[in-house]
């Protein structure tokens, strides 16, 4: 009894410290939000009561979020990453970074959004037919899951290999470069947006803790010098592979 009060207690000291760091992140935007509201417009804010629960809802369900990533996707993706480092097979291990990156791009929020949103653009703009609408955005969404897969897989043999990450980069964006020549201009800021868009709340986590989890258990890597920096690959390849789309399609 005494073993479940305790267990009661520290949940709750727990929950009541993710709340109240989930308020303080989220004090900024609420006073920006208001303060333009009421001074900036001169207007009260629309459905008080709903913008109030709403609120409560966010601050529980991203103290939830984060605690959950902390308790359950960090170690999973570290353990993962190091049992696979273990086996010693090199390709179970970047066919795991290939999928990790894939299937958490795929089932993004914002990319469905954006990739439906610019589908339904282009149809507006002539540049495809209105039935093709639903394939050419799940065309984008495999073009950047495919992309996010394929930047994981080079970020993680960038630290199995040592390779210097600046390199990487700067040869990237010499090709995000040469791409903007070439892409038709109706694909260029879906492409750069994409980058952003692909760095979310469950493919950040679970690629941080696979690139630490592979650095802290090979011999010579450092996990703060060599485990960062897959999220840049994350971000920068997409740019490329949703051009290369676009070249396919509008060209």
């Amino acid at each position: 009894m005494a073993e479940k009060r305790h267990t009661v207690t520290a949940f709750s000291r727990l929950a009541g410290g993710r709340l109240w760091s989930a308020c303080k992140d989220l004090l900024p935007i609420v006073l920006v939000i208001v303060f333009f509201q009421l001074v900036v417009i001169s207007q009260p804010l629309p459905n008080l009561g709903e913008v109030f629960w709403g609120s409560i809802l966010v601050v529980l369900g991203l103290g939830l979020f984060v605690e959950g990533l902390e308790m359950a996707l960090f170690p999973i993706g570290e353990s993962l990453a190091q049992a696979l480092a273990r086996k010693g097979s090199l390709l179970w291990l970047l066919l795991f970074a290939f999928l990790l990156g894939f299937s958490t791009t795929i089932a993004e929020p914002a990319l469905i959004a954006i990739a439906r949103q610019s589908g339904e653009i282009a149809a507006k703009s002539n540049l495809i037919e209105s039935t093709s609408i639903a394939p050419y955005a799940l065309g984008l969404r495999l073009s950047v899951a495919i992309s996010v897969g394929v930047a994981i897989l080079i970020g993680t043999l960038r630290i199995l290999r040592g390779w210097p990450i600046h390199y990487l980069i700067i040869g990237g964006y010499g090709m995000v470069m040469v791409m903007t020549v070439f892409a038709p201009p109706e694909i260029i800021g879906i492409a750069y947006d994409a980058g952003g868009v692909t760095t979310s709340t469950v493919t950040v986590p679970l690629v941080a803790a696979l690139g630490v989890g592979l650095a802290s258990i090979i011999q010579g890597r450092n996990p703060l010098v060599d485990g960062f920096g897959l999220i840049a690959f994350a971000s920068l390849l997409p740019m490329v592979f949703v051009m290369a789309y676009g070249i396919l399609i509008f060209a």
